[in-house]
């Protein structure tokens, strides 16, 4: 003998299929138009208030923003990026695949690929260059907000990739910084010089030091533990600039003689 259904029975069934339909919709409307101002925040609390995207429009997606480094949440120090940044973000099923347009800093969009792992995530870097002023430098507190340095900044990536393992980051490839024609409130002499920094990621990175002319003469090398970086350089004036230079060499580093000894870790 057949059963019939009971219609308030159909009825309450139809209506949790609609409310589960609805909750779905809601969370994909709220996936693909999530708001630009949640990733700006997202980035406020990662970094402690040094990165700041201002008047975010879009989504997180795909948005535009005003980039602000500052020396923290209240810090006295802000500095302002050129123009703005637009970012477009598209998940892939391994992860995330991010292009960065800057148009003040970067011929080409800036491009990389973020992979979630088991105890971290992964950053590769698509090979690229791009050129900043120094002065941003000092949006990021002590001791570059009382240097206040100015000039160009040069960074280039080759098979560049950070990894964090916990509270560890690993880091792959080389990354240089070409910084020109530096100079520093704490000096009269303008420009001070040009350098170079080289980082070469592998089992335990490394960090080179160079100057590639100037007054201001600098070395070091350091490495990278994966927390913390262990530096050891020196500073000093070239002939017939040692009083120009006098200044500033008391304050980078510990004095010994001619020379300042800097220490980092």
């Amino acid at each position: 003998m057949a059963t019939r259904s009971s219609p308030a029975l159909g009825t309450s069934t139809g209506r949790r299929w609609a409310l589960l339909g609805a909750l779905i919709g809601a969370v994909l409307a709220l996936t693909v138009y999530a708001p630009a101002r949640w990733l700006a925040a997202w980035l406020a609390q990662q970094s402690d208030g040094h990165l700041q995207l201002v008047n975010a429009r879009g989504t997180v997606w795909n948005g535009s923003a005003g980039v602000v480094f500052s020396s923290g949440g209240s810090g006295a120090e802000s500095i302002s990026l050129p123009g703005t940044l637009g970012w477009t973000l598209r998940p892939r099923w391994d992860g995330i695949v991010a292009a960065l347009d800057i148009p003040c800093c970067a011929p080409q969009a800036l491009q990389f690929k973020a992979r979630p792992r088991p105890s971290g995530l992964q950053l590769e870097w698509r090979d690229g260059q791009s050129r900043w002023p120094a002065a941003l430098l000092s949006g990021f507190g002590a001791p570059w907000n009382t240097l206040k340095p100015e000039g160009v900044l040069d960074i280039s990536m080759q098979a560049f990739a950070m990894q964090w393992n916990g509270p560890q980051l690993g880091l792959a490839g080389r990354a240089t910084l070409d910084a020109t024609d530096i100079s520093s409130s704490l000096s009269t002499l303008k420009p001070m010089g040009s350098y170079r920094l080289t980082l070469e990621g592998g089992p335990t990175p490394t960090l080179l030091l160079t100057t590639r002319e100037g007054s201001l003469q600098l070395s070091g090398s350091g490495q990278w533990n994966g927390s913390a970086l262990r530096f050891d350089g020196e500073a000093s004036a070239a002939p017939g600039r040692e009083d120009a230079l006098s200044n500033l060499l008391n304050i980078i580093g510990r004095r010994e003689g001619a020379r300042s000894l800097i220490t980092l870790g």
